[in-house]
């Protein structure tokens, strides 16, 4: 999502807040501890929150107010709370970025956060299905990431008629 970014520059990314340490790496996120999160999420600063990988998940409420002045955000979501957000934001275009089960496990062990077993439930869960009846583009993303980054791109600008 960074690498369409820097195509894209009116592409507005959404920082999760997410419990684990800011240092963790990967995405640009914003990490809390659980009780900061509890607090938030009960003032009511979170659109959306779910609870995945024993860790809370949250896209902040100011997403909403982006959206009224017309402007597309784009945030890593979950499968798990999809069909929620789709009634909640009727106008919702899934951009759902997969990649095989063998390269999804060559990527989680690279990463270092995960030992094999907690690595073999995620790839038990990839195969999830979504929910019927949405705006879903599939973006495969087995090879070289800037053919993703297109494939992206692409998604986020469609070609008008």
């Amino acid at each position: 999502m960074e690498a369409a970014q820097l195509r894209l520059p009116d592409l507005h990314l959404v920082r999760r807040v997410i419990t684990r340490p800011s240092d963790a790496g990967g995405e640009a996120f914003e990490g809390v501890s659980p009780q900061t999160f509890a607090a938030r999420k009960a003032r009511g600063d979170f659109a959306l929150d779910w609870q995945a990988h024993g860790l809370s998940y949250g896209i902040p409420v100011q997403i909403e107010a982006l959206m009224a002045d017309g402007v597309d955000v784009v945030f890593n979501g979950s499968r798990g709370v999809l069909a929620d957000t789709s009634r909640k934001y009727p106008q919702l275009q899934v951009l759902h970025i997969t990649a095989s089960p063998e390269v999804l496990a060559t990527r989680l062990a690279a990463r270092g956060r995960e030992d094999q077993q907690d690595i073999a439930r995620r790839l038990k869960r990839a195969d999830y299905a979504l929910p019927q009846g949405m705006n879903v583009t599939m973006i495969r993303n087995d090879g070289a990431l800037e053919d993703a980054v297109d494939h992206l791109c692409a998604a986020l600008q469609p070609v008008s008629a």
